[in-house]
């Protein structure tokens, strides 16, 4: 009988009795929070690693804390990548692809979160340029090595409620600046990602998912003001106005990740949004604190974000 996790599940129990000996799988965000975590349970069920960060020095600490006993020779190989910048990211992905060692999992866990308004190294709004294009260029980068039988994992949140993709002005350039909108339009934009992803890459053997990983205080939250705790508190809000806004520890938080990548069935996760180590059912209600909008699985909307998103990197990816 299968396992059943939810919410309190953590990583390793999600992992428990499960063999990853063999299995290589990319990280991105290995420098503190959900992506050390994730790094560390799925080595320590076998797998080998390889972490990205924009900071090698900061993912090194945070690795020596994760890896204590093997502070001085982390079993986490690093490569240098900023997602705000698509010459890091390039560069990157170039340097995994001359090692030429296949990918098992890509788990695209980088992110950021309600940042003040500001723009990447090229000139894309900071939340949709470092969440969803840094990795769509990198991802995309990297499908060849992937083995048949592999998976993408793209972390998204339940913040994709707040707001649909604004394809006709990704960079706020007509749109008054909101940093959870902005928040929501990327979160979204991970969604369609793993949407399309899916559907090019499955007939070989390939899938794509997306999650949401919980509300966890790392530090994705270093931007949110009291003024930004207060909107995000209000819109978990009850009709009684109890706070229905429940968080995780951060091993809780890699559950959903690790779940989606090794244990749940391919064919269930494949172009779906999971939460909770369960994948999600459409629920538009817009008062609604659960499941995943219908905006965001939209086959159309993934496709033409893909376009969008080619354009504005200035790259095709015939995958």
């Amino acid at each position: 009988m299968a396992k059943t996790f939810g919410f309190e599940s953590t990583a390793d129990e999600v992992l428990e009795g499960v063999d990853l000996s063999g299995k290589r799988v990319l990280v991105t965000g290995v420098s503190a929070g959900l992506g050390v975590e994730t790094a560390r349970a799925l080595v320590a069920h076998g797998a080998t690693v390889v972490g990205t960060a924009r900071d090698l020095n900061k993912a090194r600490r945070s690795l020596a804390q994760a890896f204590p006993q093997k502070a001085d020779n982390s079993p986490v190989e690093l490569v240098e990548a900023d997602l705000a910048s698509l010459a890091s990211v390039r560069k990157a992905a170039s340097e995994l692809l001359a090692r030429a060692k296949p990918f098992d999992v890509i788990i695209a866990n980088a992110g950021v979160m309600a940042c003040p308004q500001g723009k990447t190294k090229d000139g894309f709004e900071t939340q949709f340029g470092t969440n969803h294009l840094g990795h769509f260029v990198l991802v995309n980068k990297l499908v060849p090595l992937l083995n048949r039988g592999g998976r993408i994992v793209t972390l998204s949140s339940a913040g994709h409620r707040i707001s649909d993709v604004d394809i006709e002005d990704p960079n706020f350039e007509r749109t008054e600046y909101q940093p959870f909108t902005a928040y929501g339009r990327s979160k979204t934009a991970n969604i369609l990602y793993a949407v399309a992803l899916d559907a090019k890459l499955k007939g070989r053997g390939v899938r794509a998912t997306s999650l949401h990983p919980g509300g966890i205080q790392t530090e994705l939250g270093r931007h949110l003001t009291p003024q930004l705790i207060e909107q995000m508190q209000a819109r978990w809000r009850s009709s009684s106005g109890e706070s229905t806004l429940r968080f995780k520890n951060v091993p809780q938080g890699s559950a959903t990740s690790v779940w989606s990548g090794f244990v749940a069935p391919a064919d269930a996760v494949g172009g779906r949004y999971s939460e909770d180590c369960h994948v999600c059912q459409v629920n538009d209600d817009a008062v609604s604190r659960a499941g995943v909008r219908s905006y965001a699985l939209d086959s159309a909307r993934a496709d033409a974000l893909w376009r969008k998103s080619e354009e504005m990197v200035g790259e095709r990816f015939p995958l």
